[in-house]
């Protein structure tokens, strides 16, 4: 059985927006909760692999699909305050 996955499309923001978006976003749920986002945003290449690192969030997924992008986070047990 697979876990369910929330959506968040960032698609044709750009940043920082995306980042801030997937950041409020992951603060409002359950820890352990994946979270699936899509953006368009080049620089969410280098930006949201960034946040996780430093907020404690886990990246299971990148994957480029041409023109845009799309992460597979999963939420962490504890929020670390970050810069973003």
């Amino acid at each position: 059985m697979t876990e369910p996955e929330l959506i968040l499309d960032v698609m044709g923001q750009n940043c920082p927006l995306p980042v801030l978006r997937t950041k409020k976003r992951l603060a409002n749920l359950e820890p352990g909760t994946l979270l699936r986002v899509f953006t368009t945003d080049p620089v969410s290449r280098v930006d949201l692999p960034h946040f996780c690192a430093e907020s404690g969030h886990e990246l299971l997924e990148t994957r480029d699909r041409g023109s845009w992008i799309e992460f597979l986070i999963r939420r962490a047990a504890e929020l670390r305050e970050t810069s973003s």
